[in-house]
């Protein structure tokens, strides 16, 4: 079943002689329970389609559906209120609060939602349990490892039980054994049925996807990441690195 519909996507950032497209009449569909790739080099584009994906970024010009709704049509508290029953975000960098436990850091997102207290901690207490860091609940975050982090952040995404999970370099801080482990995870939560659309530079966590989204100068295109095969079959791409 088709979840995502992008019809012919670009940004402009500035005006005039000054004017720069950072995407350009960007046009696919992502269908429920996919695990997608966008690549590219850097200034492609990517993070600016990924904020336009996480109705953060409104295009110059394009329509973007999600589960049947246009969410630029939408107006601000309206988006809000979408992103917050639809989407997670997982980030590069942690973005956790030092202050707060890693327990209070997962139940962020539920703030502004009208639910008793009790229940915000069960949910967090479950997204948690999920990730595998059910002990460190009550530690703050500058105590945990890198990968730790990215799971405690993983955990705040997912908290809200979203059915799109949209991630910018989730293992780009991350040394080898536990960026394994975050793409495992990540391959875990999408076989559950969460769509997962990621950015990446890494052909290795590239592997993860089903398909990928090419991007070079702000289009979608043919031409795979620079080291990396595509395998074109009736249903999946299939990625493999090129030899040396």
């Amino acid at each position: 079943m088709t979840q995502i519909i992008a019809e012919n996507l670009s940004k402009d950032y500035g005006n005039g002689d000054s004017m720069v497209r950072a995407i350009s009449g960007l046009s696919f569909e992502i269908e429920t329970g996919e695990f997608v790739g966008i690549m590219g080099e850097s200034g492609a584009g990517k993070s600016t389609l990924l904020s336009i994906m996480g109705a953060l970024n409104s295009p110059t010009t394009g329509r973007y559906i999600v589960n049947d709704i246009d969410v630029y049509g939408l107006n601000g508290e309206q988006r809000a209120d979408f992103r917050r029953e639809f989407l997670g975000f997982i980030f590069q960098s942690f973005h956790l609060i030092p202050y707060l436990t890693v327990m209070e850091n997962v139940m962020l997102p539920l703030t502004t939602i009208p639910m008793p207290r009790k229940k915000k901690h069960e949910m967090a207490a479950e997204a948690l349990d999920c990730v595998g860091l059910t002990p460190t609940a009550k530690r703050l975050p500058r105590i945990l490892s890198g990968g730790e982090q990215e799971r405690v952040a993983i955990a705040r995404a997912i908290v809200n039980q979203p059915t799109v999970l949209l991630a910018d370099e989730p293992t780009g801080n991350l040394d080898s054994r536990n960026s394994d482990a975050v793409m495992h995870l990540l391959q875990r939560l999408n076989t559950a049925g969460t769509t997962i659309i990621m950015v990446t530079h890494s052909n290795k966590c590239a592997r993860y996807a089903q398909r990928i989204l090419n991007v070079a100068d702000g289009r979608l295109t043919d031409t795979p990441a620079a080291g990396v095969e595509i395998n074109n079959d009736t249903s999946d791409v299939q990625l493999k690195e090129r030899a040396a």
